[in-house]
């Protein structure tokens, strides 16, 4: 039996990296998949073949999940679309890094609406489905800079700490309704965005990490399996870093 054999999740900025990795894994495990870009057209439609092929339904849409309005109209496509959402990943973010004397207040609201105001769009809407059903697993993706801080991130560290709260507030509100919420924060993670760097930069990084690599995103895909299914049935209300002892 697989772990979401016949449960429906949506997962924000799903076309690549972190968010690509958790869409496989959960097809690999039997859930149905939802999973929202911005831009990329052809990259979704080749998604949505990739998770087909486990014999699972697919289907991306193209929706801007800082627009709350849009999030609203998404959950309801998706809910039309597949039945039910039982699973809610909220990975979608972006980052506008510069010092806080540099840094605009463009800069500062597009990191705070694309990646906390997202988080109350999408949990507010998919409450509704969870709530008849009486059950739901949110998962938000946070980030270790929103535990610790980082210097040039004070965007970014901001919306992943709100993210924290914000969990950790819902967790409280719909506990009794069997509706979990937790938060991931990873830490170095190798992606795309990653591969652009200076490889000696990266290689720093890993040396500084005590398990001495960059982390996956099979890593993180692994955890947000983990929350999602059953096996975590008792788990709420959870901030849990997957930064290869970076916090340590």
């Amino acid at each position: 039996m697989k772990l979401l054999q016949g449960k429906t999740a949506l997962i924000t900025g799903a076309s690549r990296g972190i968010g690509k990795g958790i869409a496989v894994k959960f097809a690999e495990q039997g859930a149905n998949i939802a999973f929202t870009f911005l831009s990329s057209v052809e990259k979704a439609k080749a998604l949505e073949a990739e998770l087909a092929a486990y014999g699972i339904k697919a289907k991306g849409y193209q929706s801007d999940a800082a627009d709350f309005k849009a999030a609203d109209e998404l959950v309801n496509s998706v809910v039309a679309d597949f039945g039910t959402i039982d699973i809610l990943v909220n990975n979608a973010g972006i980052t506008r890094d510069t010092l806080l004397m540099r840094m605009s207040e463009q800069q500062w609201d597009e990191v705070i609406n694309a990646n906390l105001k997202s988080v109350f769009n999408l949990t507010k809407a998919v409450q509704r489905p969870m709530l008849k059903a009486r059950s739901g697993s949110i998962i938000n993706m946070s980030s270790v800079v929103g535990v610790k801080g980082n210097a040039g991130q004070s965007n970014y560290s901001a919306s992943k700490a709100g993210i924290i709260g914000f969990t950790k507030s819902v967790a409280l509100e719909l506990g009794s309704r069997n509706i979990r919420s937790n938060a991931i924060a990873p830490g170095f993670i190798e992606t795309e965005m990653t591969g652009a760097l200076d490889e000696k930069v990266v290689q720093g990084w890993r040396d500084s990490i005590p398990l001495k690599r960059g982390g996956t995103s099979e890593d993180v895909a692994n955890l947000t399996l983990f929350l999602a299914s059953d096996m975590s049935a008792y788990i709420t209300g959870q901030c849990i870093n997957v930064c290869g002892g970076m916090l340590t």
